[in-house]
């Protein structure tokens, strides 16, 4: 397993940015206004999740 990186960050990173996609898809219709995400931030947290997924599949072995 020399050379490759620990999966364990990386599956760390793919959860973590898979809770902020999801807090961002719930409060795009949220209650309060204040709560709402817009579409730019909803995309960016779907784009930072694309990437940390395509980490851990060229992290894997």
């Amino acid at each position: 397993m020399s050379g490759t990186p620990p999966l364990q960050p990386l599956v760390e990173q793919v959860l973590a940015s898979f809770d902020a996609y999801s807090r961002a898809r719930a409060a795009r219709d949220g209650l309060l206004s204040s709560s709402r995400t817009s579409p730019h931030q909803e995309q960016r947290a779907f784009e930072d999740l694309r990437r940390a997924i395509e980490g851990l599949r060229d992290g894997a072995p």
